[in-house]
């Protein structure tokens, strides 16, 4: 029959493995949440600077429009300018 110590010895061992693959199982949950958790942060991260390059998309594009817009009205007038030159009749020197 094992004496007290010995019981007491494999009762420690015991309580140790136990703890030891809890602590696996624990640090194999935790590296589970950290990746998801980091897997959030970096959409979250993305979801900013996609709206950050949108937002500035967003002042090009209005900048371009406004100058296509500037770019028809000068093309425009110097049509009609060009229109009202021809019209005028061509006034010959007489010699």
């Amino acid at each position: 029959m094992p004496s007290r110590s010995d019981r007491f010895k494999a009762t420690a061992i015991k309580a140790a493995r136990k703890a030891k693959q809890a602590a696996l199982v624990a640090m194999r949950e935790a590296e589970r949440l950290l990746k998801e958790a980091s897997q959030r942060a970096a959409t979250e991260v993305r979801r900013q600077q996609l709206k950050l390059r949108l937002k500035r998309m967003a002042g090009v594009l209005k900048a371009a429009g406004k100058a296509a817009v500037v770019a028809g009205v000068a093309a425009g007038t110097a049509a009609a300018q060009r229109e009202l030159k021809r019209r005028k009749p061509i006034r010959r020197l007489r010699s």
